[in-house]
């Protein structure tokens, strides 16, 4: 009889490890949503404002850019001069490499 009443307080304390267990789960799984949601704010208003800037330091022409086009949606009215690896400002080619400077005025 004792081997039973062993086993039934053995059961019993299973049991309520297993409550806490899940109950830690729960919570923990309630701060991963609230964390999740919270990241996905802060990136939503990170592509915002990574929107409004003009371009990264390094460009990669694209496809029908040419100079002009760079330089306005850029703000750096001095692409030229900064890149002297562009000897004709006419031949612009998709994947060229080009360095921007933001004129300091339009930040």
């Amino acid at each position: 009889m004792s081997q039973f009443n062993s086993s039934i307080a053995l059961a019993e304390k299973v049991s309520w490890y297993c409550g806490l267990f899940l109950a830690i789960m729960l919570v923990l799984s309630w701060f991963d949503q609230y964390n999740e949601s919270e990241f996905i704010v802060q990136m939503q208003q990170h592509m915002m404002v990574r929107e409004k800037m003009p371009c990264d330091e390094i460009y990669v022409v694209r496809e029908g850019e040419t100079l002009q086009t760079i330089s306005e949606k850029c703000g750096d009215p001095f692409i030229v001069e900064e890149n002297p690896h562009i000897h004709d400002p006419d031949d612009v080619y998709p994947g060229l490499v080009i360095k921007i400077t933001p004129f300091k005025n339009n930040r």
